[in-house]
């Protein structure tokens, strides 16, 4: 294949979506179709709960909790039950006590496409099904090697690449959490600093579902065990280039006025630019890092998802692909 490895990776994703539209191992929903799987699911978020869900840019509303979140949420409580029904059954056969194991949903997709507030949105609505109270949300954020020794190696421009983090780790906490021991500990990584919090830590105690996000979720390496073993349900939200890289770059403009001017943030030395090099500097971190990283390391799972949500320009879903059983 001929030309610049981002134009290889551009043709090798455009293959892939089509290879994911005619397999037939999606069914594909249109936002209409997707919307009527609601059923009578209520509605159990306000107005004031979506104030404190939304990320910095992502005017999601009501609405759009309605006709996306509602369904999906119906869709893995379904699942959820099934998986405990089968899990009983297991220890059954076994001749061993029941055991209530987590439900373990992974969320990949690009920075800036919004996973991160659809998790969250996703988690308070999987919280109010009766079943599974107890949903726990983890990002990856937390599995990043610190800065210094990402320094040491090299690779501060690479941060969100699959080298940059503690692998060994991360497979470990999801291991843990799913052998249902009672406590385990997730690094915390502040994004003011830009660095794991080196003397703090989250407990994650016994969850029914587990909401574990971030960019690597469905990434799989040579090696004997991968993330996705772990995983009961697997979710990508994906958008068009164009889109992500315009929310990229007005997430980094609406920074520049907030959480860059504390003393602290990383970033404060973006504080004083004006609008036309803050926006420079964002399309260049975006193409130099973010870019590469989502070509090589973040689209090539997509296809591994169970569900693919595919955002439009004004942020909402116009269409679902669930994969079929």
């Amino acid at each position: 294949m001929s030309g610049t490895p981002i134009m290889q990776a551009l043709s090798l994703a455009g293959e892939a979506k089509l290879v994911e539209r005619e397999s037939g191992a999606y069914d594909i929903f249109q936002r209409r179709e997707w919307a009527a799987l609601r059923d009578n699911t209520p509605l159990t978020l306000s107005n004031e709960d979506m104030a404190s869900l939304r990320g910095v840019n992502e005017p999601i509303s009501l609405t759009e909790v309605a006709e996306i979140h509602l369904p999906l949420s119906r869709l893995l409580n379904i699942q959820v039950a099934a998986a405990q029904s089968l899990s009983h059954s297991n220890d059954g056969f076994l001749g061993r006590p029941t055991a209530r194991r987590p439900y373990i949903i992974a969320i990949a997709g690009s920075v800036a496409v919004g996973k991160s507030t659809f998790a969250r949105i996703l988690r308070s609505l999987l919280a109010c099904w009766p079943d599974h109270p107890r949903v726990e949300l983890v990002t990856t954020d937390g599995f990043l090697h610190p800065n210094r020794v990402l320094e040491q190696r090299g690779l501060m421009q690479r941060k969100g690449f699959p080298e940059s983090y503690d692998l060994r780790r991360m497979l470990r906490f999801l291991a843990d959490v799913k052998a249902g021991l009672p406590e385990v500990a997730v690094p915390v990584y502040s994004h003011l600093v830009y660095d794991i919090v080196s003397d703090r830590q989250e407990i994650v105690t016994r969850p029914d579902i587990l909401i574990f996000e971030g960019l690597n979720v469905l990434q799989s390496v040579a090696a004997p065990v991968v993330a996705s073993d772990f995983f009961d349900f697997s979710i990508y939200v994906d958008a068009e280039e164009a889109d992500i890289e315009a929310w990229y770059v007005e997430r980094f403009l609406l920074l520049q006025h907030t959480a860059f001017s504390h003393p602290a943030s990383y970033f404060r030395r973006y504080q004083g630019l004006s609008r036309e090099e803050a926006e420079s500097v964002a399309r260049g971190i975006w193409r130099r890092i973010n870019l590469v990283n989502l070509k090589h390391n973040i689209v090539p799972t997509r296809g591994r998802a169970r569900l693919i949500l595919h955002k439009r320009h004004d942020h909402s879903v116009g269409e679902i692909l669930l994969r079929r059983l």
